[in-house]
């Protein structure tokens, strides 16, 4: 049996267990910022220790254990030692007591519930709640939001070293608000989740076309918001919208993480235990018109296709001509064109596209690329091919559009990376479903 390599241990486990660690950090030193700083002087304790003393049997544990007694360490040596151990005990042992109470006490009982809804607090602007939740939360980095929201990385930056101070200047506890307080901050909230999912779904660079942690991080916020809000129906279109999704899982990667397209995916993969579930939280979440139920309407149609030629897409063209009515965006607009493509032929489609403005989103001259080959205007789409080739940052997505550029006009008929499947509705949008 292979010992593990301390390092790469390290890194696997530290980017799924980054997020609660942060979380619980930051309910006991009431702080963001400090319990991300905490979170790092973590992960060089490890870096240094595990080489040498080899990984330990529970690592997650391990991090969780030594970011808590680095959490008690600083509090003591505070000038106001007294008055912070009348916050957070005065011992490791008397810490970990006052965690399990307050857990007992919390209607939810969850860190990572508890720091989303406190970094969607009403006292930062949306872009600085969405930037701070999937750093922290999601685990992203500054560059991975900045190319999900089509914005530079000192933009990004900026809004997270903002949304960081206003929290510690304003004071802001960590801790879910009173039932009667958390649905003015549920809408944002459930954006922070959809955008943590889409990252795991498609993610926006790197060598992997998906990061499935993230989504079942997402999947799983999702449900512990189902339950504390049952009769919101968009909790249900979330939930629905992310089960349904990531029902493809499975069959989207191919052999050495080669991306699958939708059409040419083996739908005898796809995962029928979260399509059953994802098909009843839309039933739950009822007739509304609401943007994650209209997106887990969409979704539906494709996941109760037994193939490609019998899905529904004069549905799904209509469900996205809702959709654009309640959250308009480009992006929106995007699907709605692969849509109509499919269901009233290239050249509809091509209109649609044509007036669109999306500057760096390399999926829209994608998908114009695909539309101008089946209209055998080759020469301009390998053109197109090529330009989304060159704006995409991850190497999987560009691999696909160089291979595209370089067989258009050989009788491919596979969309280029969106399939309609669904679009990311927020003020700066991103569309999820490469297929």
């Amino acid at each position: 049996m292979t010992t593990p390599d301390p390092r790469a241990a390290l890194e696997t486990v530290w980017r799924m267990e980054y997020p609660r660690i942060v979380a619980t950090l930051a309910r006991l030193v009431r702080d963001v910022g400090l319990a991300e700083e905490l979170a790092q002087d973590t992960l060089v304790i490890a870096l240094e220790q595990w080489p040498v003393t080899g990984v330990p049997a529970h690592p997650a544990s391990w991090l969780t254990a030594t970011a808590k007694h680095k959490a008690v360490d600083l509090l003591r040596r505070r000038s106001a030692y007294a008055a912070k151990l009348a916050e957070v005990g005065r011992s490791v042992s008397e810490v970990e007591d006052r965690d399990l109470a307050a857990e007992l006490d919390d209607y939810v009982g969850d860190d990572m519930l508890r720091l989303i809804f406190t970094t969607c607090h009403p006292v930062l602007p949306v872009p600085s709640r969405v930037a701070l939740t999937l750093r922290l939360l999601g685990g992203l980095s500054t560059a991975e939001i900045a190319r999900a929201y089509l914005v530079s990385e000192a933009t990004v930056s900026q809004r997270i070293l903002r949304a960081k101070r206003t929290l510690a200047e304003r004071r802001v506890p960590i801790e879910l608000p009173p039932p009667a307080q958390a649905s003015e901050r549920l809408a944002s909230v459930l954006e922070v989740v959809y955008l943590i999912f889409n990252e795991g779904y498609a993610a926006t660079a790197g060598e992997d076309w998906t990061r499935p942690a993230l989504c079942v991080e997402a999947m799983r916020l999702g449900r512990v918001l189902a339950g504390l809000a049952p009769a919101e129906p968009e909790v249900h279109g979330l939930v629905a919208l992310m089960e349904l999704q990531a029902s493809r899982l499975p069959a989207r990667i191919g052999p050495g993480g080669a991306p699958i397209l939708l059409q040419d995916q083996d739908r005898r993969r796809w995962d029928r235990l979260l399509i059953r579930r994802g098909l009843a939280a839309l039933d739950r979440a009822g007739a509304t018109l609401g943007p994650y139920a209209l997106q887990a309407a969409i979704a539906a149609c494709h996941a109760r296709a037994a193939s490609p030629q019998d899905t529904d897409w004069a549905r799904i063209a209509g469900l996205y001509g809702v959709l654009a009515v309640v959250s308009p965006s480009p992006v929106v607009e995007l699907n709605r064109a692969v849509a109509v493509g499919h269901a009233h032929g290239p050249a509809a489609a091509l209109a649609i596209v044509e007036g669109l403005e999306l500057p760096g989103y390399a999926l829209l001259p994608a998908v114009r690329g695909d539309l101008l080959e089946k209209l055998g205007r080759v020469a301009e789409a390998r053109e197109a091919f090529a330009h989304a080739a060159a704006l995409t940052h991850n190497a999987r997505e560009r691999d696909l559009f160089l291979a595209r550029a370089a067989d258009a006009g050989a009788g491919s008929t596979s969309d280029p990376a969106p399939s309609s499947g669904n679009a990311v509705v927020t003020s700066e949008p991103r569309l999820t479903d490469p297929a």
